[in-house]
């Protein structure tokens, strides 16, 4: 195995994005989080604030959404939510493009767009994870974002937001590590619901995963590297 169930924890982002989730999801989602020492806890803006304060002294960051889900924003808007994230302790920013502009070839905008998250992101020593929502997208679209987002020095391009009509693809991830330098690096969100598939994409360079099954996903991995049988209860959810 070249693994361990640290190196395997710091790979997922746990997700606390559904919309109906309560304060009390969201409380125990990031006790969880703490308890299984993820990579960060991913969750609703309005969040923010408290969640940076349980993870504070860990080593779980905290995480947020910019321009979800659907990355219709205003600029002014989602460079406003990112201050306000940054402002409330947030470390890493998922921000979602302009799909619109992206699929009217308006590159320039795309690009203004994205920089006004980054920027402000950067100045703070925080990081950034631009969404792609790749399943509206061709692959000449995904390769030009790539190209984009490396000029920008995003810190990671991610392939969906879960909310779109499908998630990450292997072969997007291998598009998506083809066309990223090592300084960016490449997050799926939206398809990995085993641990087998976790594997899978580790392999091919993805270093994060969206998931709001950190739990099943983590059990799996430690069932894995005590030599049990794993079965996948196909109810993982990843986002």
């Amino acid at each position: 195995m070249d693994y361990t169930l640290a190196d395997i924890a710091k790979m997922l982002d746990h997700s606390l994005l559904k919309p109906t989730m309560t304060v009390d999801d969201l409380e125990a989602g990031c006790r969880l989080a703490l308890e299984y020492d993820v990579a960060s806890v991913c969750l609703m803006p309005y969040y923010v604030k408290r969640c940076a304060e349980i993870l504070r002294g860990s080593t779980v960051k905290t995480s947020t959404t910019i321009g979800f889900p659907h990355g219709g924003h205003t600029t002014a808007i989602k460079r406003a939510e990112a201050l306000q994230a940054l402002e409330d302790g947030c470390q890493e920013l998922d921000m979602v493009v302009n799909i619109s502009q992206v699929l009217s070839g308006n590159w320039d905008y795309v690009q203004a767009d994205i920089a006004a998250v980054i920027d402000p992101a950067h100045v703070a020593g925080q990081k950034v994870k631009v969404i792609f929502e790749n399943c509206y997208l061709d692959d000449a679209h995904k390769i030009r974002l790539c190209e984009i987002c490396t000029n920008l020095g995003a810190d990671w391009v991610k392939t969906s937001t879960g909310y779109g009509t499908g998630g990450a693809t292997i072969p997007d991830l291998k598009l998506m590590c083809e066309h990223t330098p090592d300084s960016v690096q490449v997050k799926a969100a939206g398809g990995v619901r085993d641990f087998a598939t976790l594997l899978e994409v580790r392999a091919l360079g993805v270093t994060r995963i969206g998931t709001s099954s950190s739990k099943m996903l983590l059990e799996q991995c430690a069932a894995a590297l005590t030599g049990e049988s794993i079965q996948s209860s196909g109810t993982g959810e990843s986002y």
